[in-house]
């Protein structure tokens, strides 16, 4: 994947929109108008900050489904994505936790998406919501089948989770871009919000410049203003969302001066 083409940058730093429970969660509030309202401010808040992409996220909907999400929730993510795709000129991705890749790439694809995550694409990984196992086979397919001009980025070892098996990483990392064709790669930390390990990050590096130099590598946890310079002196791109809130309190709204000042600091 080139990744000035998609992002329109060498270096994109993507910004979360963490969208509030949505509708059939345990903590959803009642008010779909809200949740709308507070995606597409958040959208636009990190597009004035100087972010070059937005990663639309049901963050709000735990305790997660492990893989297969209602029907309704694809709905709700697929309208919500679009409305955020109308409001910023960046561009957009999805991510449907746990793992509902059909589910993203089908909202990206209506809402006019350029990119989704996926957090487990191959092997499986031991999770808080039980064992994932990657289902590459059936999301490379259904980008084919979508006809979708959407790019997959998927993790090795994400967060919140511990890979199956015992496999080396190398293995592991070249699997993704290999067998499980993703167009780029996301590493993050142990949980939401804490950075990725410094030698787990230089291995991934290392192996992809080996198997596939084309593919770039994304920090998906733990990127901050402090560290976003030594980030991009390793990685292509990073994916930052606890960093944008004020406190670090994910369910907060978007800080613009938060943005503007890790933006800055990564030389955007």
């Amino acid at each position: 994947m080139n990744v000035e083409t998609r992002f329109g940058t060498e270096s994109p730093v993507v910004g979360m929109v963490h969208l509030p429970p949505l509708p059939g969660s345990p903590r959803y509030d009642g008010d779909r108008a809200s949740i709308r309202e507070r995606a597409v401010t958040d959208a636009r808040t990190l597009e004035a900050g100087g972010v070059d992409a937005v990663l639309v996220e049901n963050f709000g909907d735990a305790p997660f489904y492990p893989d297969e999400v209602p029907s309704h929730t694809v709905a709700d993510v697929s309208v919500l994505s679009r409305a955020v795709v109308e409001a910023v000129d960046v561009p957009v991705g999805v991510n449907v936790l746990r793992n509902d890749v059909d589910a993203a790439l089908s909202a990206a694809a209506a809402a006019g998406g350029s990119f989704v995550r996926v957090n487990v694409h191959v092997g499986s990984s031991v999770t808080d919501q039980g064992v994932i196992e990657g289902r590459a086979f059936e999301t490379m397919r259904e980008r084919e089948r979508l006809d979708a001009d959407v790019a997959v980025l998927a993790d090795v070892d994400v967060k919140h989770a511990t890979p199956h098996g015992g496999r080396p990483l190398a293995e592991r990392v070249a699997d993704v871009v290999e067998r499980g064709l993703a167009d780029g790669v996301v590493v993050s930390g142990s949980g939401t919000g804490r950075p990725a390990d410094a030698d787990t990050l230089a291995a991934v590096r290392a192996t992809l410049d080996e198997v596939a130099p084309e593919t770039p590598l994304f920090v998906g946890s733990g990127v901050t203003e402090a560290s976003v310079a030594e980030t991009f002196a390793v990685a292509d791109g990073a994916i930052v969302g606890t960093a944008f809130k004020p406190d670090g309190d994910v369910d907060a709204p978007v800080a613009e001066d938060r943005v503007r000042a890790l933006v800055d600091a990564a030389g955007e």
